[in-house]
């Protein structure tokens, strides 16, 4: 049940991310209009770039909590063979 709510707070995080991304990206260049275009772009892409870093970091919890998973089922299929051949 953990994993699952897990699963689900992680994929409504990526979700709201992406959201976040693209409206936050519309705002920023919007909102810093008045000092240049070459400014605005610079400062876009500087949003874009960090909120991109922020998704993968999130993204990298999503992928080390399968990769623990799969451990952990290779671990009790190992100690299952070690009780059996002992």
């Amino acid at each position: 049940m953990l994993e699952d709510k897990f699963n689900k707070i992680t994929s409504f995080l990526l979700g709201a991310s992406w959201a976040i991304v693209f409206f936050g990206a519309i705002i920023t260049f919007k909102t810093f209009l008045f000092l240049g275009l070459a400014v605005t772009i610079f400062l876009t892409l500087l949003f874009i770039i960090i909120s991109l870093f922020m998704i993968l970091v999130l993204d990298a919890f999503a992928v080390n909590r399968e990769k623990l998973q799969e451990v952990k089922k290779q671990t009790k299929l190992l100690e299952d063979i070690y009780a059996r051949r002992n």
